[in-house]
């Protein structure tokens, strides 16, 4: 664990959040192996572990590591527990710490981005049982049955700057596109997705201009406003026709923008030629590797929202900042040779926060939870958790 981005926590302190020299931080013992420090200017005593995905575990850090990786890998609950010989109920601890952790990194760093494609998509699952074996009442309250995780997927980064694991109504389709919106730099990207109307409507209600008709001076209610697409929102629609289970015919057709702009998106962009949503349906199968709980005929489903929530924060964190992607890989000439007798490195390998460049270098777990996001950031990255401030 890195004690270098240590710093007070106390609002009120001048050092409040500078790190390093700054940060006035002084040794002070420690309580029950986490280290701790002492603010000069305040006198404020904060745990090592304060800020990351170690402060409040017990368990051997090694050890919660490994476990964590393990989660992140696609490996079940229970599986995790008999290999590290825990209980169960402790992996789950662990799983709920590291899905609030995972998801403030990603709030954090996921800001300003500089999107020009974006694909969008809706991964099935279900949560405690399938929608065929609601009662009545689960089915009104809609806290379990099928759930959808809704996907906004970057095909040149490999980035998921925003998801939403919720209903597939129109209301979880605007909060996607929303979510999106507040992590971009303002520019609107040119957006491709399957033929769900729910999509359309969500963009035109975010990135829509607002009318309002002019008064005719006659009576009775005025006109209502309404929205209208900006001239550079480029959206273009997959649709596909299925028989007996199979894709048998594809077409395209465009929803907003002309077709000029469009045609020259595509010229423009280094990863399509045609309209596609290749990209984040190939994402869809990386999802579900890394999540064991969006695995098909298994019994390992979530039986609570909110795990099925903290596992799609760490496996999306882990698929950004720790595995390398075989698509961003870049090829070395000449290749550079190694220690010893191995083979010359070919490839550069890179993550899809690096080819964003979000960072410098492949994280490790370790770095991953180590990772302290500034104690007045405020996350809100995750379905029903707003305002949810960063962990001390």
């Amino acid at each position: 664990m890195h004690w270098a981005t240590c710093h007070c926590r106390n609002k009120h302190c001048e050092r409040c959040g500078k790190m390093g020299r700054t940060s006035a931080l002084q040794p002070h013992g420690s309580d029950r192996g986490e280290v701790r420090f002492r603010c000069a200017a305040c006198g404020q005593v904060v745990s090592a572990r304060t800020g990351t995905a170690y402060a409040g575990i017990r368990t051997d850090l090694t050890q919660y590591a490994l476990g964590a990786k393990l989660l992140a890998e696609g490996l079940g609950v229970r599986a995790t527990a008999r290999i590290l010989e825990v209980d169960k109920d402790t992996v789950n601890h662990w799983l709920m710490c590291l899905g609030t952790h995972c998801g403030a990194v990603m709030a954090y760093h996921f800001r300003h981005l500089h999107l020009t494609e974006c694909q969008l998509d809706e991964l099935w699952t279900f949560v405690m049982k399938k929608e065929a074996q609601l009662t009545p009442l689960e089915r009104m309250l809609g806290l379990h049955g099928d759930t959808w995780v809704w996907i906004a997927f970057a095909p040149i980064s490999k980035l998921v700057p925003a998801w939403v694991a919720g209903k597939r109504t129109r209301q979880e389709s605007k909060m996607l596109i929303q979510r999106l919106q507040s992590s971009t730099d303002g520019h609107i990207p040119f957006f491709t997705s399957d033929e769900l109307p729910h999509d359309a409507d969500a963009l035109l209600e975010v990135y829509g201009q607002t009318l309002v008709p002019p008064r005719t001076g006659k009576p009775g209610r005025p006109r209502n406003s309404y929205k209208v697409p900006p001239d550079d929102l480029l959206y273009a629609v997959v649709c596909k026709r299925r028989e007996r289970g199979r894709v048998v015919e594809v077409t395209t057709h465009m929803v907003y923008g002309t077709p000029e702009r469009i045609t020259q998106a595509l010229a423009d962009s280094p990863v399509l030629s045609v309209i596609s949503t290749f990209g984040v349906e190939r994402n869809n199968l990386t999802i579900r590797q890394h999540a064991r709980r969006l695995g098909r005929k298994v019994n390992a489903f979530s039986k609570d929202h909110a795990y099925l929530e903290d596992q799609l924060a760490l496996s999306f964190a882990y698929y950004h900042f720790v595995v390398p992607h075989l698509g961003l890989r870049h090829h070395l000439a000449p290749p550079l040779p190694t220690k010893g007798s191995g083979s010359p490195k070919r490839w550069l390998q890179r993550t899809p926060a690096m080819a964003a460049g979000l960072t410098d270098h492949i994280w490790t777990m370790d770095d991953l939870l180590s990772c302290r996001v500034p104690p007045r950031f405020v996350w809100s990255s995750m379905p029903n958790r707003q305002n949810y401030s960063v962990p001390h």
